[in-house]
C-alpha cells in the first residue's frame, strides 16, 4: 500500500475551529431574532467571515441549524454542571430554567428547518430531550436533596413544563413573560 492510499484524518485548524464557533454563536443569535428567513449572509456578516467560509462548515441552511441547535444544548449541559458548582441549588436550578427560555427563542427562529430534520430522523429530538433531562435532574435532585425543592416532580415533569410555558406564549415580547412564569414555578416547587 503506497503513502498516497493512505488518508490520515487531520485535526482541523485552530482558526477553523474558532471560526465553526464564531459562526455558530452568530446563527444563533441571528435565528433568535430574525426567525427561519434570517440570511446565511447574515450570520457570515456577524461571525465576521465570509459566506464561503459559512457553506465550508455548514454546506446546507438545515446543516447550520441543527448544529446551532445541537451547540445550544450542549451548553445547556455544560451550564447545568457549572451551576451545580458555582449557585444555591435553586438559584441553579432556577438560572438554568431561565438559560432555556433563550434556547427555545433561538429554536423558535429555526423552528421549519428543525422539524425537517426531525422527521428526517428522531435522533435529534432524541438526543436533546436526554440531554435536557439530565442536566435539569442534576440541578433537581440537588435542590431536593438540600431540602429546598419538593420531591414529588421529575426533571421530565419539569422540562415538559417548561416546554408548555414557552409554546404558550408567542408573542412579542414572549420571553418576559415566560422567564416571570418559570420564577413562580420554581417558587411553588420551593419547600415552605
Amino acid at each position: 500500500m503506497s503513502d498516497d492510499s493512505v488518508k490520515v484524518a487531520r485535526r482541523p485548524r485552530a482558526d477553523s475551529i474558532r471560526n465553526r464557533e464564531r459562526l455558530l454563536e452568530a446563527a444563533a443569535a441571528v435565528f433568535s431574532a430574525g426567525g427561519p428567513e434570517a440570511s446565511l449572509e447574515a450570520v457570515a456578516k456577524r461571525a465576521g467571515v465570509g459566506i464561503g467560509t459559512l457553506y465550508r462548515h455548514f454546506p446546507t441552511r438545515e446543516a447550520l441549524f441543527e448544529a446551532v441547535y445541537r451547540h445550544e444544548v450542549a451548553h445547556l449541559g455544560q451550564l447545568a454542571g457549572q451551576l451545580a458548582l458555582e449557585a444555591e441549588p435553586v438559584d441553579a436550578l432556577r438560572r438554568w430554567l431561565h438559560a432555556n427560555v433563550q434556547l427555545v427563542a433561538t429554536k423558535r427562529g429555526m423552528l421549519t428547518a428543525l422539524a425537517l430534520a426531525a422527521y428526517g430522523s428522531s435522533e435529534l429530538w432524541a438526543y436533546s430531550f436526554e440531554s435536557l433531562t439530565k442536566a435539569v435532574d442534576r440541578l433537581l435532585q440537588r435542590a431536593i436533596s438540600a431540602g429546598e425543592v419538593r420531591a414529588d416532580i421529575t426533571a421530565e415533569e419539569l422540562l415538559r413544563a417548561l416546554i408548555a410555558l414557552c409554546y404558550m406564549n408567542d408573542r412579542p415580547g414572549w420571553q418576559t413573560t415566560v422567564l416571570h412564569l418559570v420564577d413562580i414555578f420554581v417558587d411553588g416547587l420551593r419547600v415552605r
